[in-house]
């Protein structure tokens, strides 16, 4: 039984890929939010410059709309490992389970624990304590994502289990598990991609700013800490970047040859294929744009290296090729469009011109939404690359999906999509007007606002307290 043509576990895989984007797109903001306010709130307890406080309020807010989001979108992805994955769940429960439970002991308690602090207590608690709140939070989701990275790496290249009669995976070493191959780069990976869609994001916003006022010295601010960001952090990306790709062909060479679009194996140097179009049918990169040898020095660093193609599996066991061929291509030109806008800055930067220059403005503010494109680029280009597995070589996709039927699952898959759009576009609009607001010193704070009493007190006059302070109502 189909759906609009489409089988169950197609739609299975595609409501998990609409929830997981959405999902996916928050976290990637808050992580690097989280992290920019432990350093605005630093730098104003260090410096005392009012510009750090109000740009730290100013922040603050949209953080925290994102964390909602973030965790209300998070929530709801998890129960498909029950609703359409039911037999991955069962398959890989004792493994996949306790990490998710370390996620949720470890970071998300810690975050819970202090996001009320690190909001709404600075007065409450001091200075010192509301630090302490705000770098606990920080951390908090820097741990979320070590155990979420984990758990998908392990997916990528599992290690320290073994299977049982039933066909069930069964810990057998912890620590193998947690630091499976792929991890340490997965995770550098991941979280340098979470700081550079925060830093290009802060500095769309100051540059937006900077074009219709660029004397505003929190605009200033902003956009200067963006383009350091843009400048050291993304060629550190594109090593990491490189490092992880040499791990995946290690590890995944199917993946390697399907975002690299090779078919046939080359024995003597593969060629870099700038643009095609990958036809899994007929076995070919159409169209192809080529540069010799390249491909084989940037994979093995080697001119004559050999690089597998995808003939080289049965067709049953190869990822399909044009995503990941597409949006790999996609991830790695905005990483170059990010180093490009970095350099582009510390020029402007040593001409004294990084806040008039116009052209560098209007740049930064049509790359304010690269990050969260990339994100997205490279978490296709990941997981796509994958199949046909859900836990790879070992369990097949086509083995971990629930039994349930085309039509039930296709139902709530335009359900999901409707309720998404409406929730989470009317956020993203209220997050665009928060950031269109200029960052004053003087303004007024969404957080800050609300009852300064208990409701259903009414105050009374002002009297004069004979101990010297007011007397509160």
């Amino acid at each position: 039984m189909t759906f609009l043509g489409l089988t169950a576990e197609m739609l299975a895989r595609l409501q998990f890929a609409f929830t997981v984007s959405f999902h996916f797109l928050f976290p990637a903001f808050s992580i690097g939010t989280a992290s920019f306010l432990a350093v605005l709130n630093g730098l104003w307890l260090w410096k005392r410059d009012e510009a750090y406080l109000k740009l730290f309020e100013y922040w603050k807010t949209i953080f925290a709309i994102t964390f909602g989001m973030g965790v209300v979108s998070g929530i709801v992805m998890s129960y498909q490992f029950g609703t359409n994955w039911a037999r991955f769940s069962d398959k890989a429960g004792a493994v996949i389970g306790p990490l998710m439970g370390y996620e949720v002991l470890t970071a998300f308690f810690l975050e819970a624990g202090f996001l009320g602090i690190a909001l709404f207590g600075r007065k409450r608690v001091g200075d010192t304590m509301h630090m302490v709140a705000v770098v606990a939070v920080a951390v908090g989701t820097l741990i979320s994502a070590t155990w979420i990275t984990s758990a998908n790496s392990w997916m990528h290249t599992p290690a320290g289990f073994s299977i049982d009669a039933a066909g069930s995976f069964v810990p057998e070493d912890w620590w193998a598990i947690v630091f499976n191959p792929s991890f340490p780069y997965r995770m550098t990976h991941t979280v340098l991609a979470a700081f550079l869609t925060t830093a290009f994001a802060v500095g769309g916003v100051g540059a937006w700013h900077l074009l219709h006022n660029e004397e505003n010295r929190q605009s200033r601010i902003m956009f200067s800490m963006a383009m350091w960001m843009a400048a050291i952090v993304t060629p550190i990306q594109i090593f990491v970047g490189d490092q992880h790709g040499l791990n995946t062909l290690e590890h995944q060479p199917a993946k390697i040859a399907a975002m690299e679009g090779h078919f046939e194996t080359h024995e003597n140097g593969a060629p870099l294929i700038l643009f095609g179009i990958p036809d899994d049918e007929a076995e070919v990169t159409r169209y192809a744009l080529e540069i010799p040898k390249l491909g084989s020095l940037i994979l093995t660093h080697d001119l004559n290296g050999r690089v597998q193609g995808l003939k080289d599996w049965p067709r049953q066991d190869r990822p399909p090729a044009l995503m990941p061929f597409i949006t790999f291509r996609v991830m790695v030109g905005i990483g170059f469009l990010m180093l490009a806008l970095g350099i582009w800055s510390l020029y402007a930067r040593a001409k004294g011109s990084l806040y008039s220059n116009r052209a560098l403005l209007r740049s930064a503010l049509i790359m304010g939404p690269s990050g969260f494109v990339a994100v997205l680029a490279g978490w296709y280009t990941t997981e796509v690359g994958r199949q046909p597995y859900t836990i790879y070589g070992l369990l097949r996709t086509s083995d971990s999906l629930s039994p349930v039927s085309a039509p039930a699952v296709g139902t709530s898959l335009l359900a999901f999509i409707a309720v998404y759009f409406i929730v989470f576009g009317t956020g993203t609009f209220y997050l665009l007007k928060l950031m269109r607001r200029v960052p004053e010193l003087t303004e007024d704070h969404e957080l800050d606002r609300g009852p300064t009493r208990a409701a259903g007190t009414t105050p009374g006059p002002a009297q004069d307290d004979p101990m010297g302070g007011e007397n509160v109502h």
